[in-house]
């Protein structure tokens, strides 16, 4: 599939951000006098991938070359990119398949109402642009101000880099941060002709010295489900475990449900160790 200039300059700056991320040594390469860059030179990857280290320069530098998944799949495994790193080279090389459509449509009452049926445990819906769709009592006191009177929606990446209280509830607010602007990218790359994600980015960068630091890193991450320490308005901090649910109708919508992880669960509900469900 063709690229567009700023899919190609995207790519290009991927791929430098992983090459520099790896060192000789964990590579198996010697160690060949001072380095002025970090990482491993162009042409140490290219000798690892099996490529011309002249059309690999290219690709780095967003020139306009076809590039086979072949290729791209041996550049994956030699800066040992993880999946979600694979899928996200895959996409802006233009060989990954065609996104999914976006959340055009309204959400529905029904499933909108579903944060709602889970109280107390907090719970919203956000789209892929993480504009928080529909959510209950407990989650709008869990995050204070994320629901506000503003014209535009309420927005979760902008609620934990723009809102100051986020700093204070979410504890380990930096990794937090971090995963969810690698979530952000991934979900960005799908939608490159979306504005909601254009204007998105470009707020969160005019408004937060760490986005303005951490973008150029490139990093990238799924959504997922797991643990999270955050502090409770009256309960102060806990550490809450959490899941994310797709949409049957409209994957790009999640649902996601937090709950006190030191609560109890029903025996018969708990998952051993082995990830077997109890009868």
């Amino acid at each position: 599939m063709p690229t567009q200039p700023d899919q190609r300059r995207q790519l290009g700056q991927f791929l430098r951000s992983r090459r520099e991320r790896l060192t000789p040594d964990e590579v198996g390469l010697p160690q060949t006098g001072r380095r002025r860059t970090p990482g491993l030179r162009r042409e140490e990857l290219a000798l690892l991938a099996g490529i011309s280290a002249t059309w690999y320069t290219y690709l780095e530098q967003g020139r306009d070359i076809r590039v086979s998944q072949q290729v791209l799949n041996a550049l994956a495994a030699a800066l040992r990119l993880d999946r979600h790193e694979r899928d996200h080279l895959l996409r802006l090389a233009g060989h990954a398949p065609a996104a999914e459509a976006e959340e055009h449509e309204p959400l529905t009452a029904e499933a909108g109402a579903v944060p709602l049926l889970l109280q107390p445990n907090p719970a919203y819906i956000i789209g892929g642009n993480y504009d928080v769709l529909s959510h209950n009592q407990a989650a709008h006191e869990l995050f204070p101000r994320l629901i506000t009177e503003a014209d535009r929606p309420a927005n979760f990446a902008r609620w934990v880099f723009l809102e100051p209280v986020a700093r204070d509830v979410l504890v380990d607010w930096e990794p937090e941060a971090r995963g969810l602007l690698g979530r952000l990218r991934t979900l960005a790359a799908r939608h490159g002709d979306d504005p909601r994600y254009t204007r998105l980015i470009e707020d969160l960068n005019e408004g937060s010295p760490q986005v303005r630091d951490w973008w150029p890193q490139y990093e990238v991450q799924a959504r997922h489900s797991g643990r999270k320490r955050l502090r409770h308005p009256r309960r102060g901090a806990i550490d809450y475990a959490y899941t994310a649910f797709h949409l049957a109708e409209q994957p790009e919508h999640t649902l996601v449900v937090y709950f006190d992880s030191s609560s109890s669960v029903p025996s018969h509900l708990s998952v051993p160790a082995d990830g077997a469900r109890q009868p």
